[in-house]
C-alpha cells in the first residue's frame, strides 16, 4: 500500500507541475480568454492515459507499478477536471453558455477520442 501511495504522490507531482508549465505555455503561445491550457492538458493527458493501459493490457510491455505512477498518479495530476469545471461554471456565470456547453461537449468528444487513440496505437 505505502509504495502504491509513493508511485501515486511522485507520479502525481510530476504530472501537476508538468500541468501547470504546459498551461502557462499554452497560455503565452496563444493569447486567448478561452480555456484552451485546460483544454490541451486534458486532451494530451487521456491519450497518454490510453496508451499506458494499452501497454499495460498487452501484459509484459508495463509493470502494475508503471501503471500507477503514469496513469493513476501522472495523468491524474496532468489533467484537471476542477479547473475544467471552474472554467464553465465562470462561463454560464457570465451568460456564455453556447461557448460553455460547445467547450464541454469538445472536451469530452475529443478526450475520448484521444484515448481511445492512444489505446489503439499501443495495440
Amino acid at each position: 500500500m505505502w509504495q502504491n501511495m509513493i508511485l501515486i504522490g511522485t507520479g502525481g507531482f510530476f504530472g501537476s507541475v508538468l500541468r501547470y508549465g504546459t498551461n502557462e505555455m499554452v497560455l503565452k503561445l496563444i493569447e486567448t480568454n478561452k480555456p484552451l491550457g485546460t483544454f490541451a492538458v486534458n486532451v494530451v493527458g487521456s491519450f497518454i492515459i490510453g496508451i499506458v493501459l494499452g501497454l499495460f493490457e498487452n501484459g509484459t510491455l508495463i509493470s502494475a507499478n508503471w501503471k500507477m505512477f503514469l496513469a493513476v498518479g501522472f495523468c491524474g495530476g496532468f489533467t484537471t477536471f476542477s479547473s475544467f469545471a471552474l472554467e464553465n461554471l465562470s462561463m454560464m456565470q457570465a451568460q456564455q453558455f453556447f461557448t460553455s456547453i460547445l467547450y464541454i461537449v469538445i472536451s469530452i468528444f475529443v478526450g475520448l477520442l484521444a484515448v481511445y487513440s492512444g489505446f489503439w496505437i499501443v495495440k
